[in-house]
C-alpha cells in the first residue's frame, strides 16, 4: 500500500455512487459499553442480520477486536469474513476509507481525519485514535493505495454522491465548529470537488432532528439514481423535523445537478418519533462520569438510513405503521433489488442505523 500525497481528481479518480456495483462491504463488530446497551447482545443480533442480508449479493468483511474475534466468528456465517482489527466503536461508514475509482476500474481509498464527530468541542467520545487508524489498515488489508487527507475532518456519513458529478452535504455538519473551523464553505466545497471528483456540491441546511452527528446527510437524503433523491419527510407541521425537511425540499426542488438535471424528490415518510426508555438507558455505561443517553431522549430515526447492496436494499424498520409504506416506496424506486427490512431499534440506540454501520467497496 502506498500513501499518496496527490489529489484523486487530478489522478482521474472519483467516488462512485452506492447504487453502482460493489466488490464488497465493511462492517465493524459492536462492543462499546456506553454505546450498546446490556453488553451489545441485541445490537450484535441486528448487525448479524445486516451482514447476512448484504452477503446474499456481495462479500462482507466484519472487523472485530481481539477480545471479540471468536464471538464474531461464531455468530456470523461462513460466507462472511471476520478479521481482527481494533477500533473505538462500530461506525464503518464514518471512518472506513471513502473509496474512489478511475476509468480503468482501479480502486483507491481516502484517509480523512476522524475526530468522533466534533473532537473536543462537541465530539461524542475520546480517544478516537483507533478509529482514525482504520482507513489505512483497511486499505492495507485490501491492497489499495490511499490518499492522505488527514488535514481535513470528514465522515463518510456526511457525504452522498450520484456518481455523475454531484455531491450532497449538510451545512449543520460540515460547517460545525468541531470539524474544520478555519475553512469557509467555499473552501470545503473545493476540497470535496477535488477529492470526490465531483463538479457540484449541493448544500442542504440541516438533517434529522437531534442527530448527534451534527445531522449527517445519509440520515435525511440519498440519491436513488442520477437526478432522483429520497428525502425523509413528515407532514406534521408541529414536529421539530418539519421545518428541517421543508427547508431541504425547497433547496432540492430549486436545484439542478452537475449535469443540469432538475432533481426529482421522493418523500420517504418518517416513523413516529422514537424515544429511548429508562430501561434501555439503564443498560448503558457512563462515559467520563456522564450518561450517554437519558430517558425519553428522542432518537434520530429515519428510513433513509438504508444500505444499497448489489442485490438488495437493506433498510431499517421500527415497528411503526410507516415501516410498510417506506418499504413499498423503496421497492418502487429500486425495482431490480429486493428490499429487506430489519428491525433496527437496537442499532438506533447506539446513535446511527444500517447505512452508518456499513461502507461499500466499489467494484
Amino acid at each position: 500500500m502506498k500513501i499518496l500525497e496527490s489529489i484523486p481528481s487530478n489522478d482521474g479518480f472519483h467516488m462512485p455512487a452506492e447504487y453502482e456495483q460493489h466488490e464488497g462491504c465493511i462492517i465493524i463488530w459492536p462492543e462499546r459499553s456506553d454505546s450498546w446497551q446490556y453488553g451489545a447482545y441485541a445490537a450484535r443480533k441486528a448487525f448479524v442480520q445486516v451482514a447476512v442480508a448484504i452477503a446474499e449479493s456481495e462479500k462482507v468483511t466484519v472487523c472485530a477486536s481481539a477480545s471479540q474475534y471468536n464471538n464474531a466468528r461464531e455468530n456470523l456465517p461462513a460466507n462472511v469474513r471476520v478479521v481482527e482489527m481494533s477500533s473505538n466503536d462500530a461506525w464503518a461508514r464514518d471512518y472506513a476509507p471513502t473509496f474512489v475509482k478511475n476509468n480503468k476500474g482501479e480502486i483507491r481509498g481516502i484517509d480523512w481525519y476522524f475526530n468522533a464527530w466534533g473532537g473536543l468541542i462537541d465530539g461524542l467520545y475520546f480517544p478516537w485514535d483507533k478509529d482514525n487508524a482504520m482507513a489505512k489498515k483497511l486499505c492495507d488489508l485490501y491492497c489499495y493505495d490511499i490518499y492522505n487527507a488527514q488535514d481535513f475532518v470528514l465522515e463518510g456519513g456526511s457525504i452522498h454522491v450520484d456518481g455523475d458529478g454531484t455531491a450532497l452535504v449538510t451545512e449543520s455538519c460540515l460547517l460545525s465548529s468541531g470539524r474544520n473551523p478555519a475553512l469557509s464553505k467555499q473552501d470545503i466545497t473545493e476540497k470535496l470537488k477535488l477529492y470526490l471528483g465531483v463538479s457540484k456540491v449541493i448544500w442542504l441546511k440541516s438533517g434529522i432532528y437531534n442527530d448527534e452527528t451534527n445531522e449527517h446527510i445519509d440520515n435525511i437524503c440519498a440519491f436513488t439514481k442520477p437526478g432522483h433523491v429520497v428525502l425523509a419527510w413528515t407532514d406534521d407541521e408541529e414536529d421539530f423535523q418539519y421545518p428541517m425537511s421543508k427547508s431541504c425540499l425547497t433547496i432540492l426542488e430549486n436545484e439542478v445537478d452537475a449535469k443540469g438535471r432538475k432533481i426529482t424528490v421522493h418523500k420517504l415518510p418518517l416513523p413516529k418519533p422514537v424515544y429511548i426508555t429508562d430501561a434501555e438507558c439503564g443498560g448503558l455505561d457512563n462515559m467520563d462520569f456522564q450518561p450517554t443517553r437519558v430517558g425519553n431522549e428522542r432518537l434520530a430515526a429515519s428510513y433513509v438510513n438504508f444500505y444499497i447492496s448489489n442485490g438488495a436494499i437493506i433498510m431499517p424498520g421500527f415497528g411503526d405503521d410507516n415501516d410498510e409504506i417506506a418499504k413499498r416506496t423503496l421497492e418502487k424506486l429500486f425495482p431490480t433489488r429486493k428490499v429487506i427490512q430489519i428491525y433496527a431499534r437496537d442499532i438506533l440506540i447506539g446513535g446511527g442505523n444500517i447505512h452508518c454501520i456499513t461502507q461499500q467497496i466499489p467494484r
